[in-house]
């Protein structure tokens, strides 16, 4: 009897997104790994170990795998996402044995250095005078998607459902590295994979208007992504501008309810995070009217958990507290089946975070840490970004509260999470609970705390005045 066939994780690296994506071509062609690797003129063990994520496959391993299985050049698309991970680990071949390590090998241990072309991009503004325009346009748009027209059957420049499915693959596999890693280690790869891939897929011509549809919510999705690592990375303005082309692509699609996610959970948290509270709020209630006949429960909880965090940030506690009241209830009665996947990800502990956060800025500790509780309790352990910001939060609130030791030594878990990043929101968070312990710059966990800053962390080490 076989030995039951390895299970893999595509998001774990490219590496393993690859072989992942080997296996499906190669079992929906009803194929062996023997069989294919007799019609490639490879062997069977190659093909097991390029599909295990053993080996690093060749050009030519990968050409003859598309001509094979009848890809329509799926596989060598896929290749140059193995580039960096390739030269990092020195193998060019695709016999050279790799290791099953983390991701770490396959990202740089340290952000490239910016060109002078990156760093003007990073300092393009934040423009919160469009926010307006741009969703009283989403609320107006006219109902129904703007497709191109289905091109000719058969015709090799379709997008059709096999394409879909490897794009959104790569998507979840990008938000998983994303997640554990922050942006300054993935941003680069996600880049060239819509420079490439999602443009090709763009340009040519959907097989029907439902993968049509599909191919312009997906899109989306990449430029919400692309937004997000922008903000990780310090580029508000780039952000702005990513969040913006998402929010046009979903009213392509006629995803109304994507949008208004769009609108308030990146756009409305866009705003808060560069200090305009007001356009925030004018942006989630927006979203919160405009999709007033569409949102599950679960959209409209995490569109008033937005609105709630601008109440906070004004000080507008009543406000604040009857969004988060209507979020609550909203949550209790989603059914995450009948949920967006995309929006699978807001449950009750994500929820505790937005209430923690709000509590915060009303200057509450003891609630802020009673909701952090509940969200941290929860938290993967590979999302690392929000374990460190959401510590360093716990860290400031104990500040707040004056338990001054167990606010550095929490602040020290926060550090530890954050150097284990490349993500410029964890450094801020980090540079605030260095702010917040200030006022006790004299006791000697304090200094101590300031000193292992500099050591772990020194991108955000703060010189004391």
């Amino acid at each position: 009897m076989g030995q039951t066939p390895r299970a893999l994780q595509p998001s774990l690296s490219e590496r393993h997104f690859f072989g992942a994506e080997l296996r499906r071509l190669r079992e929906r062609a009803g194929l062996s790994q023997a069989r294919l690797g007799a019609m490639i003129c490879f062997s069977a063990d190659l093909v097991r170990r390029v599909e295990t994520a053993d080996r690093f496959p060749s050009r030519e391993f990968v050409e003859a795998c598309d001509k094979a299985l009848a890809t329509g050049g799926s596989l060598m698309r896929l290749l140059p996402l193995l580039d960096k991970n390739r030269t990092s680990e020195g193998k060019p071949t695709a016999t050279s044995p790799v290791g099953h390590g983390s991701v770490g090998s396959l990202l740089s241990n340290r952000p490239a250095e910016m060109s002078g072309l990156a760093e003007m991009v990073a300092r393009v503004p934040f423009q919160p005078g469009v926010l307006d325009r741009a969703a009283l346009d989403w609320l107006n748009a006219p109902a129904g998607p703007r497709l191109s027209a289905a091109g000719r059957p058969g015709s090799p420049e379709q997008v059709g459902e096999e394409d879909l499915h490897s794009a959104e693959t790569a998507l979840a596999m990008f938000r998983q590295l994303d997640h554990t890693h922050g942006a300054g280690r993935v941003h680069a790869q996600v880049q060239r994979y819509v420079e490439g891939e999602l443009n090709r897929l763009l340009a040519n011509t959907p097989t029907s208007e439902a993968v049509g549809r599909r191919l312009y919510t997906l899109a989306a999705g990449f430029f919400e992504l692309c937004g997000y690592q922008a903000v990780d990375t310090g580029a508000h303005g780039l952000a702005q501008r990513r969040y913006l082309r998402a929010l046009r692509l979903t009213e392509a699609a006629d995803d109304r309810l994507y949008g208004s996610y769009l609108l308030a959970v990146n756009i409305g948290h866009l705003a808060l995070h560069t200090g305009h509270s007001e356009p925030a709020r004018r942006m989630a209630l927006t979203a919160v009217r405009g999709s007033e006949t569409q949102a599950t429960p679960a959209v409209a909880a995490a569109l008033h958990a937005v609105v709630a965090r601008t109440h906070a940030r004004l000080g507008r506690e009543g406000d604040c507290l009857t969004h988060l009241g209507v979020a609550e209830r909203e949550l209790a009665r989603s059914k995450p089946e009948d949920e967006p996947a995309w929006i699978r990800y807001f449950d009750a502990a994500y929820l505790a975070d937005e209430i923690a956060h709000c509590f915060h800025d009303l200057g509450r500790p003891q609630q802020t840490q009673r909701h952090l509780g509940d969200a941290l309790t929860a938290l993967s352990p590979t999302h690392v970004r929000r374990l460190a910001i959401d510590i360093a939060l716990l860290a400031s609130s104990l500040a707040a509260a004056g338990r001054i030791d167990e606010a550095c030594a929490t602040a020290r878990q926060a550090v530890d999470h954050a150097a284990r990043t490349t993500s410029h929101r964890c450094l801020q968070r980090i540079v605030e609970v260095q702010a917040d312990l200030e006022p006790y710059r004299s006791e000697p966990e304090v200094r101590e705390f300031g000193e292992y800053v500099r050591h772990r962390l020194p991108l955000a080490a703060v010189e004391p005045p």
